[in-house]
């Protein structure tokens, strides 16, 4: 190391915010700052998984031409002058979602990870942690998205369980369930020959509007106006006929109704769930958060394996139709404040409220209280 960089070296460095990231390893500061030590003559990126050094032989360096100019060589575990490895990582899979999505029949996880440069095992823990889901059930969803596409352009199913890759009907028929909610003719014809129940209601929330199906309740929407409600619904099942309601189902709008004043108390009743692999089991964990915790969209992450799919998740708390019985307004931000609730943040925060009155705040599923409770409190 040159005579410059070694007398730049400062006993302060264990006072400087980021010597804690270092310590830490801190993939997120990957590309904010270097560091260089006095004593091996390399520099770093803050992840470098090395063993930590003494600050007073560390000098932290605001870009990497920087570091550079100290004469130090650059450290052969984290390769600073190169992508991070998450970087790295993410390349990847980018690479194996790229060749799934083009791919006409589904990749053997040996021949995709050949493809982009990776060993099956390395590939299968790197896109799990990407995107949530396996490769294998990366290619099913990619392959359900075909065939909607297909179906919804007027393809036959026959030619459209071809055309999506399915390698034989019955393997497609086992899953058109999940897959669709529904049989594929009808999927095409938008729902049509599906009867849905409907009524529409109040409560303190505002209006409330609830679909069921012969499996279970479809679509639980709350908002202002029921008109409003009821084009949602349309736009979901274009073609489906919706019924009015009998009293027998009056009788369950009224069990929904209640569970918006009580959320805690939960909902009985069949649902018929309908979205993608990752989506199901984003919903799943939400609905394993208990009444009167929260949980950090960080942390629903984690718990269904994919601490990298932050956003996905609060994208699929934002799909969710079944407000309330699949309870989306648990999930909150890091810090514990709310955002992102598709049926408004007042409505998240007065739900949160109700449960934290009932539960007596209990912590949530990452270590916080209940978000309601914790913003009354400040």
């Amino acid at each position: 190391m040159t005579e410059q960089a070694t007398a730049a070296a400062s006993p302060d460095t264990s006072g400087d915010p980021r010597w804690a990231r270092i310590l830490a390893r801190d993939t997120a500061a990957d590309g904010r700052f270097w560091y260089s030590v006095v004593t091996t003559g390399v520099y770093c990126r803050p992840s470098c998984p090395s063993r930590a050094c003494n600050p007073d032989n560390v000098v932290i360096h605001d870009s990497l031409q920087a570091a550079r100019a100290t004469g130090c060589r650059a450290c052969l575990r984290c390769r600073p002058d190169g992508p991070s490895p998450d970087d790295a990582r993410a390349a990847v899979v980018a690479r194996a979602c790229r060749l799934i999505d083009e791919a006409e029949q589904p990749l053997p996880l040996a021949v995709l990870a050949e493809a982009v440069g990776s060993s099956p095992s390395r590939l299968h823990r790197s896109f799990k942690a990407a995107t949530g889901v396996t490769p294998r059930a990366y290619a099913a969803a990619r392959r359900a998205a075909r065939l909607r596409e297909r179906l919804e352009d007027g393809a036959t199913v026959t030619q459209a369980i071809h055309g999506a890759g399915y390698g034989s009907s019955g393997r497609f028929y086992a899953e058109a369930g999940a897959v669709l909610g529904m049989t594929p003719r009808r999927y095409r014809d938008g729902g049509d020959g599906e009867r849905l129940r409907v009524a529409t209601g109040t409560c303190s929330l505002g209006s409330i509007l609830v679909a069921a199906s012969a499996r279970g309740i479809a679509a639980i929407l709350i908002g202002d106006d029921p008109d409003r409600l009821l084009r949602d619904l349309r736009a979901r099942f274009p073609r489906a006929e919706l019924a009015g309601a009998d009293p027998a189902f009056e009788t369950l709008v009224a069990q929904v109704a209640g569970m918006v004043e009580a959320p805690s108390s939960g909902l009985a009743l069949p649902l018929d769930i309908r979205g993608t692999a990752f989506q199901r089991r984003v919903w799943q964990a939400l609905r394993e958060v208990p009444a009167g915790s929260t949980a950090s969209y960080a942390a629903i992450a984690a718990r269904i394996g994919a601490p990298g799919a932050v956003r996905a998740v609060a994208g699929a708390c934002a799909a969710n139709p079944l407000a309330v019985a699949i309870p989306c307004h648990r999930a909150v931000r890091q810090d514990g404040g709310l955002s992102g609730y598709r049926w408004g943040v007042e409505r998240k925060r007065a739900l949160l409220d109700r449960e934290a009155s009932s539960a007596g705040a209990v912590p949530g599923d990452d270590g916080c209280p209940g978000a309601a409770a914790r913003e009354q409190r400040s």
